[in-house]
């Protein structure tokens, strides 16, 4: 879990393949599930906007350091064009 900004980021959750977590711009939630852990493989990502909806794909991404830039891009574009929900 080296590779998550804890300045950015709080960390809800990490499991044996899964890390749950919150972006502190956004409040938004983001569970990433690796089925090839331990390896490097694929990460899938999981979104909600708040912790009483049910989570909806978002992407997947070749690791969790892509992951990881996935979600702050998806940041920016919220705050910068969408209403936040």
């Amino acid at each position: 879990m080296g590779r998550l900004d804890r300045s950015y980021f709080n960390i809800i959750l990490t499991e044996e393949y899964d890390v749950t977590l919150q972006s502190k711009n956004m409040g938004h939630i983001w569970y990433i599930h690796n089925p090839e852990y331990p390896g490097e493989g694929e990460c899938i990502i999981f979104h909600k906007h708040r912790d009483s909806q049910p989570y909806h794909q978002h992407g997947r991404a070749r690791n969790l350091g892509q992951a990881v830039r996935s979600i702050m891009g998806h940041d920016v574009f919220q705050m910068n064009g969408r209403k936040r929900s």
